[in-house]
């Protein structure tokens, strides 16, 4: 018998639905919703172990998996089975991590697993925008101990206008793309890109898409109240002893508050603050240290955290002495790496990026294979953070979660600069060399740079700024250009970026509630002033995008053929293309148009020469001479019924001249009148309607002999008439029946 099923609808308002329904599936799992809309079905699960973790921190994990079967598709590879995440995935389960982590309690440290999985696509819906929605569902209909129910929602302007959850084509459309994820009350999270859009026009697509998350969590609620809402399970809170945090209070938060208004470097105040630290671990006794634990270091940071939030907020001074709108020291250089396409290397404070370029063909684009989604990128961007670069030492174990989303941030910033007519397929890659503050900003900052270096014609330069938020609910404060610390100890943590007109790409952690939009417009404002300051030192150093690519960078030039030629410029088993690549020292890559169905040629290489006969070759190939014009062959071969010639502007392309249009005497051997490596001029007169080839005379442009004689045309009817009577005997032929019966 099919279990009760609880289901919640939300109305878009445009006629499409989303439903919530629980009930029927995994009924083992601790919560589990089905969210649908249109065809698409997510299938989200929660569980969360009745046992804290002996860890100070939340060990949650957020997985989102598309299964190929929801598309009626199979995997690829070999073994035909999903594997790893794509980034696709990794990006998805970060947005709604990034959402959910900050409303667990703080003292919460059961192992705590989401699971969400895309188990029937549809063209028309984008899965990634109800990821949240099902998270905070799943977890509204368990008894895990969660502050309020959120939502994300994708917000999109097309033609003007803001659409909430669009499908794909409407997004190719769109000028604004953001994720927005926050409660009924307060906006958490923003991530997305745009075409140079206002610090206005952002914050009114946050408040539209506010809107529609208010309505999602209250469906929630509905949701879990019909359900039945489970009382809270209780836990075992962290232990807390008011007596002691106040004793450490008392002692280090002075101590903390000098060391941070001397504005020393990183590694400075880090041993200054270790040290009053070690102090007041060694004022207790060793019973003290053994009965208190962790709480001495717990204390200690929420004095440190509190001392340095008071500073910036009351005297405006930051950690390293700046005030809240200075820019650390910059310092850039192109051209760096002497073997790559195009590099760059830029340093901010304590944060540093080399940047390199790669120029390639079509070929070299990277694939996207999911379920929900089938593409290519000409332009992307890798970035990679070394433990090096905080001067740690850890093992590597593959691409984190975190080197995946910063390195989609800055290719997001970066990708609407790219021309649409820029022939190459563009890789960039960021190596953070130092990190105390957004290497994601500083990765936008140095790819700009090295695009420029390397050729690439941007429309125009990007630069990036990481911004901080520090607020007691009466004072606010705004950091440009946050550090490391700051970034732990602030309210909100934004990175945006963009081009002198507007920006392109915005990543947002609010931490503070029902923070105003009028902060949010301020505090972007503030981050514009920045941005203009860095792409000041940008362009100060590189001003113009390269005018060619570097000499040992490969040229790229493209040709368009007719699609019955693309075959035979391949040739059998691409015997044609190899020998002509091996031959010039170029890549020739061949696509098919899906509008023209024409053939387009991207050719590669770094020798002019090898490209230009390339070049030639097609130029040959698609040669077409005029019945009735005259061209200048020369003889490439010789056969007994006449001579192999080839067209002088167009080497490559053949034809025969037969010994009859030679001259216009009688040509007994064709080596009587023309020779191998001969010059001539011919006369085309377009196709032999005889022969059903194309002809060409060199008599014709010859004075014919005096007393020419032509000779008489054949008569086609003599072999009829001269038959002998075979025809009429073979018709008067009786069948071997007749025959037999004669």
């Amino acid at each position: 018998m099919i279990p009760k099923v609880f289901r919640e609808v939300i109305d878009l308002g445009d006629g499409r639905t989303i439903s919530l329904e629980t009930g029927k599936l995994a009924k083992q799992a601790h919560g589990s919703v089905v969210v649908q809309m249109g065809k698409a079905m997510l299938l989200c699960t929660v569980v969360s172990n009745y046992k804290q973790s002996d860890v100070d921190f939340l060990p949650l994990t957020v997985d989102y998996r598309e299964k190929f079967a929801a598309a009626g598709r199979y995997p690829g590879g070999f073994f035909k089975r999903e594997a790893r995440p794509s980034d696709g995935e990794v990006l998805t389960m970060r947005l709604v991590d990034r959402v959910l982590r900050p409303l667990f309690p703080k003292d919460y440290h059961a192992e705590t697993q989401v699971m969400i999985q895309l188990m029937s696509h549809d063209e028309n819906v984008m899965p990634d925008a109800l990821a949240g929605l099902a998270a905070s569902t799943v977890i509204q209909l368990s008894d895990i101990p969660f502050e309020t129910p959120i939502s994300e929602v994708r917000v999109a302007r097309v033609n003007g206008e803001f659409v909430i959850n669009p499908n794909r084509t409407q997004l190719s459309d769109a000028d604004l793309d953001m994720m927005i994820g926050a409660s009924a009350d307060s906006v958490m999270m923003v991530e997305g890109e745009m075409d140079e859009v206002t610090e206005e026009e952002m914050a009114d697509a946050i408040k539209f898409a506010h809107e529609a998350i208010k309505v999602q969590c209250a469906a929630q609620v509905r949701l879990a109240e019909a359900f039945g809402k489970k009382e809270t399970r209780e836990y075992e809170p962290e232990r807390e002893d008011e007596e002691l945090a106040k004793k450490i209070h008392d002692a280090a938060y002075q101590k903390c508050y000098d060391i941070a208004k001397k504005g020393t470097s990183k590694k400075e105040r880090g041993l200054a603050f270790s040290e009053v630290k070690e102090e007041i671990v060694a004022s207790f006794t060793e019973e003290e240290i053994a009965d208190f634990g962790s709480l001495i270091g717990k204390y200690f940071n929420k004095a440190q955290k509190n001392a340095v939030r008071e500073l910036t907020l009351s005297e405006g001074l930051r950690l390293d002495g700046r005030k809240t709108t200075d820019i650390r020291p910059i310092w850039c250089e192109v051209d760096y790496l002497p073997s790559t396409h195009g590099s760059s290397i830029f340093t901010r404070g304590e944060t540093q990026a080399l940047a390199t370029v790669t120029l390639g063909t079509s070929r070299e684009a990277n694939q996207i294979d999911m379920p929900s989604y089938e593409g290519e990128e000409t332009f992307y961007l890798h970035y990679n953070f070394p433990p090096f670069c905080t001067g740690e030492a850890r093992p590597l174990r593959g691409t984190s979660r975190r080197e995946v989303g910063h390195g989609n941030l800055a290719q997001r910033a970066l990708k609407g600069m790219i021309p649409a007519d820029c022939p190459y397929t563009v890789r960039v890659v960021s190596e953070v060399l130092e990190s105390n503050g957004s290497s994601s900003m500083a990765t936008v900052c140095s790819g700009t740079m090295a695009l420029m270096d390397a050729g690439v014609q941007l429309k125009k330069p990007v630069s990036g700024i990481a911004m901080g938020l520090i607020s007691d609910g009466d004072r606010y404060a705004v950091l440009s250009d946050i550090l490391g610390d700051e970034d732990h100890l602030g309210d909100m943590d934004f990175k945006v970026t963009g081009t002198a007109d507007g920006i392109t790409a915005c990543q947002m952690d609010i931490k503070v509630k029902g923070l105003s939009y009028e902060i949010l417009v301020n505090a972007l404002k503030q981050a514009r002033e920045g941005r203009l300051h860095i792409l000041e030192k940008l362009t100060d150093t590189i001003a113009q995008p390269s005018e060619e690519v570097k000499a040992h960078a490969p040229k790229m030039i493209t040709r368009t053929i007719p699609n019955d030629m693309i075959g035979a410029f391949i040739g059998p088993g691409g015997k044609h293309i190899q020998e002509l690549q091996k031959e010039t020292e170029t890549t020739i890559v061949i696509n098919e148009d899906p509008v023209t169905e024409e053939g387009i040629v991207e050719i590669l290489g770094t020798s002019p020469e090898g490209i230009e006969k390339v070049i030639a070759r097609i130029e040959s190939m698609m040669f077409k001479p005029e019945r009735g014009s005259v061209y200048q062959v020369k003889v490439i071969k010789i056969l007994d019924f006449g001579a192999v010639v080839e067209y002088a502007e167009a080497p490559g392309n053949e034809v025969l001249l037969h010994v009859s249009e030679l001259a216009w005497e009688r040509t007994n051997n064709v080596t009587d009148v023309v020779k191998l490596g001969d010059v001539l001029d011919v006369k085309y007169f377009g196709i032999d309607p005889k022969t059903r080839k194309e002809k060409v005379s060199r008599k014709a442009l010859l004075p014919k002999p005096e007393g020419y004689v032509a000779r008489p045309p054949r008569d086609n009817n003599r072999n009829r008439d001269n038959n002998r009577g075979r025809d009429n005997r073979r018709d008067d032929r009786k069948p071997r029946e007749a025959k037999k019966e004669d």
